[in-house]
Protein backbone atom coordinates (compact mmCIF):
# COMPACT_ATOMS: atom_id res chain seq x y z
CA UNK A 1 0.00 0.00 0.00
CA UNK A 2 1.07 3.69 -1.02
CA UNK A 3 0.45 7.27 0.45
CA UNK A 4 1.16 10.51 -1.03
CA UNK A 5 0.31 14.03 -0.02
CA UNK A 6 -1.45 16.27 -3.06
CA UNK A 7 -1.34 19.66 -2.54
CA UNK A 8 -4.34 21.94 -4.55
CA UNK A 9 -3.56 25.65 -4.72
CA UNK A 10 -6.59 28.47 -3.85
CA UNK A 11 -5.56 31.44 -3.89
CA UNK A 12 -3.26 31.77 -0.71
CA UNK A 13 -4.52 28.42 0.63
CA UNK A 14 -3.42 24.74 -0.15
CA UNK A 15 -5.61 22.16 0.51
CA UNK A 16 -4.43 19.00 1.25
CA UNK A 17 -5.34 15.90 -0.62
CA UNK A 18 -4.10 12.59 1.30
CA UNK A 19 -4.12 9.49 -1.97
CA UNK A 20 -4.29 5.98 -0.75
CA UNK A 21 -4.13 3.45 -3.22
CA UNK A 22 -2.56 -0.30 -3.39
CA UNK A 23 -3.36 -1.29 -7.32
CA UNK A 24 -3.61 1.28 -9.90
CA UNK A 25 -6.88 1.73 -11.62
CA UNK A 26 -9.28 0.68 -8.80
CA UNK A 27 -12.38 2.93 -8.40
CA UNK A 28 -12.13 6.60 -6.61
CA UNK A 29 -13.04 7.01 -3.22
CA UNK A 30 -13.47 10.29 -2.08
CA UNK A 31 -13.70 11.08 1.89
CA UNK A 32 -14.35 13.36 4.38
CA UNK A 33 -13.92 14.21 7.65
CA UNK A 34 -16.29 16.64 9.78
CA UNK A 35 -15.86 19.60 12.52
CA UNK A 36 -13.33 20.08 14.54
CA UNK A 37 -11.86 17.32 12.97
CA UNK A 38 -9.31 16.43 10.13
CA UNK A 39 -8.44 13.08 8.04
CA UNK A 40 -7.11 11.67 10.15
CA UNK A 41 -10.33 10.04 11.63
CA UNK A 42 -9.92 7.90 8.30
CA UNK A 43 -6.67 6.82 8.33
CA UNK A 44 -2.61 6.40 9.75
CA UNK A 45 0.31 7.18 7.83
CA UNK A 46 1.44 3.67 9.12
CA UNK A 47 -1.59 1.72 7.19
CA UNK A 48 -4.77 1.92 9.94
CA UNK A 49 -8.30 2.86 9.44
CA UNK A 50 -11.26 3.26 6.89
CA UNK A 51 -9.10 4.46 4.45
CA UNK A 52 -6.48 2.00 4.69
CA UNK A 53 -8.56 -0.30 4.42
CA UNK A 54 -10.33 0.32 1.58
CA UNK A 55 -7.36 0.53 -0.28
CA UNK A 56 -6.11 -2.78 0.47
CA UNK A 57 -9.43 -3.70 -0.81
CA UNK A 58 -8.28 -2.65 -4.22
CA UNK A 59 -10.15 1.43 -4.24
CA UNK A 60 -8.52 4.50 -5.21
CA UNK A 61 -8.68 5.90 -1.98
CA UNK A 62 -8.73 10.17 -1.72
CA UNK A 63 -9.01 12.13 1.76
CA UNK A 64 -9.34 15.50 1.93
CA UNK A 65 -8.59 17.83 4.94
CA UNK A 66 -11.15 21.30 4.50
CA UNK A 67 -9.10 24.28 4.37
CA UNK A 68 -7.32 25.46 7.19
CA UNK A 69 -7.31 21.81 8.87
CA UNK A 70 -4.83 19.12 9.12
CA UNK A 71 -2.04 18.98 6.66
CA UNK A 72 -3.96 21.81 4.79
CA UNK A 73 -2.05 25.31 5.15
CA UNK A 74 -2.14 28.05 6.67
CA UNK A 75 -3.47 26.38 9.41
CA UNK A 76 -6.63 28.14 11.12
CA UNK A 77 -6.00 31.38 12.69
CA UNK A 78 -7.15 34.54 13.69
CA UNK A 79 -7.08 36.13 10.45
CA UNK A 80 -9.21 32.99 9.05
CA UNK A 81 -12.51 34.02 7.79
CA UNK A 82 -13.59 31.48 6.04
CA UNK A 83 -16.87 28.93 6.80
CA UNK A 84 -19.37 26.59 5.43
CA UNK A 85 -20.16 28.44 2.36
CA UNK A 86 -16.30 27.60 1.10
CA UNK A 87 -16.03 24.36 2.11
CA UNK A 88 -19.27 23.25 -0.28
CA UNK A 89 -18.87 25.54 -3.05
CA UNK A 90 -14.88 25.73 -3.37
CA UNK A 91 -13.33 23.31 -0.94
CA UNK A 92 -15.10 20.10 -2.36
CA UNK A 93 -15.78 20.94 -6.03
CA UNK A 94 -11.74 21.17 -5.89
CA UNK A 95 -11.23 17.69 -4.44
CA UNK A 96 -13.64 16.21 -6.76
CA UNK A 97 -12.46 18.00 -9.76
CA UNK A 98 -8.64 16.92 -9.09
CA UNK A 99 -9.58 13.27 -8.28
CA UNK A 100 -11.58 13.40 -11.42
CA UNK A 101 -8.15 14.40 -13.46
CA UNK A 102 -6.24 11.24 -11.65
CA UNK A 103 -9.18 9.02 -12.16
CA UNK A 104 -11.72 9.52 -14.22
CA UNK A 105 -14.04 6.84 -13.43
CA UNK A 106 -17.31 7.18 -10.98
CA UNK A 107 -16.68 7.46 -7.74
CA UNK A 108 -17.95 7.07 -4.05
CA UNK A 109 -17.97 9.74 -1.29
CA UNK A 110 -18.22 8.56 2.38
CA UNK A 111 -18.17 11.19 5.26
CA UNK A 112 -17.99 11.42 8.75
CA UNK A 113 -20.29 13.28 11.06
CA UNK A 114 -20.69 16.93 9.61
CA UNK A 115 -18.75 15.93 6.68
CA UNK A 116 -21.93 14.23 5.27
CA UNK A 117 -23.99 16.90 5.67
CA UNK A 118 -21.02 19.15 3.59
CA UNK A 119 -21.25 16.72 1.29
CA UNK A 120 -24.98 16.32 0.90
CA UNK A 121 -25.18 20.11 0.98
CA UNK A 122 -22.89 20.21 -2.00
CA UNK A 123 -24.30 17.54 -4.17
CA UNK A 124 -27.69 19.60 -3.53
CA UNK A 125 -26.15 22.48 -4.67
CA UNK A 126 -24.25 20.77 -7.51
CA UNK A 127 -26.78 18.00 -8.83
CA UNK A 128 -24.66 18.27 -11.96
CA UNK A 129 -22.24 15.78 -10.13
CA UNK A 130 -24.38 13.17 -9.34
CA UNK A 131 -23.65 11.36 -12.43
CA UNK A 132 -20.43 10.75 -11.17
CA UNK A 133 -20.96 9.44 -7.88
CA UNK A 134 -21.65 5.64 -7.63
CA UNK A 135 -22.65 5.80 -3.79
CA UNK A 136 -22.89 7.91 -1.01
CA UNK A 137 -22.23 6.60 2.55
CA UNK A 138 -21.81 8.16 6.00
CA UNK A 139 -20.78 7.64 9.78
CA UNK A 140 -22.58 9.26 12.63
CA UNK A 141 -23.97 12.11 10.22
CA UNK A 142 -26.97 14.22 11.60
CA UNK A 143 -27.84 17.82 11.08
CA UNK A 144 -30.08 18.96 13.58
CA UNK A 145 -29.72 17.92 17.41
CA UNK A 146 -33.07 17.22 18.38
CA UNK A 147 -32.12 15.00 21.12
CA UNK A 148 -32.08 14.98 24.65
CA UNK A 149 -29.66 13.37 26.29
CA UNK A 150 -26.90 14.57 29.30
CA UNK A 151 -24.25 14.19 26.80
CA UNK A 152 -26.44 16.33 23.73
CA UNK A 153 -26.70 19.05 26.19
CA UNK A 154 -23.37 19.34 27.72
CA UNK A 155 -21.42 18.84 24.28
CA UNK A 156 -24.04 20.66 22.17
CA UNK A 157 -25.95 23.22 24.66
CA UNK A 158 -23.09 23.93 26.57
CA UNK A 159 -19.72 23.51 24.90
CA UNK A 160 -20.38 24.31 21.14
CA UNK A 161 -23.09 26.85 21.73
CA UNK A 162 -22.04 28.43 24.34
CA UNK A 163 -18.53 28.26 25.54
CA UNK A 164 -16.85 27.52 22.27
CA UNK A 165 -17.85 31.20 20.64
CA UNK A 166 -16.48 33.05 23.74
CA UNK A 167 -13.24 30.90 23.36
CA UNK A 168 -13.66 31.70 19.29
CA UNK A 169 -14.46 35.74 20.33
CA UNK A 170 -11.45 35.89 22.58
CA UNK A 171 -8.68 33.55 20.36
CA UNK A 172 -10.04 34.87 17.09
CA UNK A 173 -10.83 31.20 16.11
CA UNK A 174 -11.87 27.71 18.30
CA UNK A 175 -8.76 25.75 19.14
CA UNK A 176 -10.83 22.60 20.07
CA UNK A 177 -7.33 20.37 20.16
CA UNK A 178 -5.90 22.79 22.34
CA UNK A 179 -8.81 22.54 24.62
CA UNK A 180 -9.25 18.65 24.39
CA UNK A 181 -12.73 19.20 22.85
CA UNK A 182 -11.85 17.75 18.98
CA UNK A 183 -8.48 16.82 16.71
CA UNK A 184 -8.84 20.23 14.97
CA UNK A 185 -9.69 23.85 14.80
CA UNK A 186 -12.57 25.53 13.07
CA UNK A 187 -12.77 29.45 12.06
CA UNK A 188 -15.76 32.18 14.10
CA UNK A 189 -17.48 32.03 10.68
CA UNK A 190 -17.53 28.00 10.49
CA UNK A 191 -18.48 27.30 14.43
CA UNK A 192 -21.70 30.25 13.66
CA UNK A 193 -23.13 28.92 10.81
CA UNK A 194 -22.76 24.91 12.58
CA UNK A 195 -24.43 26.35 15.19
CA UNK A 196 -27.22 27.67 13.37
CA UNK A 197 -27.62 24.60 11.54
CA UNK A 198 -27.34 22.18 14.61
CA UNK A 199 -30.40 24.31 15.89
CA UNK A 200 -33.92 23.25 14.61
CA UNK A 201 -34.62 25.71 12.05
CA UNK A 202 -33.88 26.01 8.37
CA UNK A 203 -31.50 24.44 6.48
CA UNK A 204 -30.02 27.47 4.06
CA UNK A 205 -26.90 29.05 3.43
CA UNK A 206 -25.60 31.33 5.81
CA UNK A 207 -23.57 33.67 2.80
CA UNK A 208 -26.24 33.19 -0.22
CA UNK A 209 -29.38 31.96 1.62
CA UNK A 210 -29.25 28.98 -0.96
CA UNK A 211 -32.14 26.60 -0.25
CA UNK A 212 -30.46 23.32 0.60
CA UNK A 213 -33.84 21.88 2.11
CA UNK A 214 -35.93 22.85 -1.49
CA UNK A 215 -32.78 21.65 -3.69
CA UNK A 216 -32.34 18.37 -2.03
CA UNK A 217 -36.40 17.75 -2.26
CA UNK A 218 -35.46 17.72 -6.12
CA UNK A 219 -32.51 14.76 -6.10
CA UNK A 220 -32.49 11.28 -6.81
CA UNK A 221 -30.33 10.48 -4.16
CA UNK A 222 -27.42 7.96 -5.23
CA UNK A 223 -27.74 4.58 -3.30
CA UNK A 224 -26.76 5.98 0.44
CA UNK A 225 -26.10 4.07 3.73
CA UNK A 226 -26.05 5.82 6.85
CA UNK A 227 -24.18 4.43 9.96
CA UNK A 228 -24.26 5.34 13.73
CA UNK A 229 -23.43 3.61 17.11
CA UNK A 230 -25.73 2.59 19.23
CA UNK A 231 -23.55 4.36 22.14
CA UNK A 232 -23.33 7.92 20.06
CA UNK A 233 -25.49 9.80 22.61
CA UNK A 234 -25.17 13.06 21.22
CA UNK A 235 -23.01 14.00 17.93
CA UNK A 236 -24.71 11.09 15.74
CA UNK A 237 -27.72 9.43 17.77
CA UNK A 238 -29.92 7.41 15.66
CA UNK A 239 -33.08 9.69 16.33
CA UNK A 240 -30.98 12.72 14.76
CA UNK A 241 -29.66 10.41 11.64
CA UNK A 242 -32.74 9.42 10.96
CA UNK A 243 -34.00 13.15 10.67
CA UNK A 244 -31.00 13.78 8.27
CA UNK A 245 -32.12 10.99 6.08
CA UNK A 246 -36.21 12.53 5.95
CA UNK A 247 -34.98 16.00 6.04
CA UNK A 248 -33.14 15.00 2.69
CA UNK A 249 -36.14 13.14 1.01
CA UNK A 250 -33.78 10.06 0.77
CA UNK A 251 -36.46 7.76 1.73
CA UNK A 252 -34.62 4.48 -0.37
CA UNK A 253 -31.25 5.06 2.28
CA UNK A 254 -30.00 2.27 4.13
CA UNK A 255 -29.79 2.91 7.78
CA UNK A 256 -27.77 0.70 10.45
CA UNK A 257 -27.46 1.43 14.48
CA UNK A 258 -24.31 -0.57 15.01
CA UNK A 259 -24.55 -2.61 18.60
CA UNK A 260 -24.12 -6.36 20.02
CA UNK A 261 -27.53 -6.43 20.14
CA UNK A 262 -27.73 -6.36 15.98
CA UNK A 263 -25.32 -8.85 15.98
CA UNK A 264 -22.26 -5.84 16.47
CA UNK A 265 -18.49 -6.71 18.19
CA UNK A 266 -18.73 -3.32 19.62
CA UNK A 267 -21.37 -0.73 21.08
CA UNK A 268 -19.53 1.53 18.91
CA UNK A 269 -19.63 5.30 19.43
CA UNK A 270 -19.47 8.69 17.12
CA UNK A 271 -15.43 7.89 17.20
CA UNK A 272 -14.87 4.45 17.33
CA UNK A 273 -17.34 3.61 14.97
CA UNK A 274 -14.08 4.70 12.47
CA UNK A 275 -10.96 4.04 14.56
CA UNK A 276 -11.90 0.71 16.80
CA UNK A 277 -9.54 -2.22 16.23
CA UNK A 278 -12.79 -4.27 16.01
CA UNK A 279 -14.19 -2.46 13.40
CA UNK A 280 -11.72 -4.47 10.64
CA UNK A 281 -14.06 -7.73 11.22
CA UNK A 282 -17.07 -5.91 11.63
CA UNK A 283 -18.83 -3.34 9.56
CA UNK A 284 -15.67 -2.26 6.89
CA UNK A 285 -15.97 -5.82 5.09
CA UNK A 286 -19.73 -5.31 4.70
CA UNK A 287 -19.02 -1.61 3.41
CA UNK A 288 -16.63 -3.09 1.42
CA UNK A 289 -19.07 -5.66 -0.20
CA UNK A 290 -21.74 -2.94 -1.01
CA UNK A 291 -19.33 -0.49 -2.10
CA UNK A 292 -18.64 -3.34 -4.93
CA UNK A 293 -22.09 -3.89 -5.25
CA UNK A 294 -22.74 -0.07 -6.29
CA UNK A 295 -19.43 -0.43 -8.76
CA UNK A 296 -21.30 -2.96 -10.41
CA UNK A 297 -24.68 -1.29 -10.81
CA UNK A 298 -23.07 1.62 -11.50
CA UNK A 299 -20.94 0.78 -14.67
Amino acid sequence: MQQESIYIEDGENQLHLRHIWKNNGGVPIFMLHGLIENGFIFYTEKGKGLACFLAEQGFDVYVGDLRGRGKSHPAINAKSSFGQHEAITRDIPLFLEKIQSLNPQKMHLIAHSWGGVLITSFLARYPEWLDKVLSKACFGTKRVVSVKTFEAYFKLGFMWRYIAPILARKHGYFDAKKFRYGSDSETQQSLKESIAWVIPGQWRDHSDNFDYYGAAQNIVWPPTWHFTGISDYALGHKQDVQLFIDECGNSAADFSVLSKQAGNLVNYDHINILTHPKAVDDHFPKLVTWLKAKVEIGN
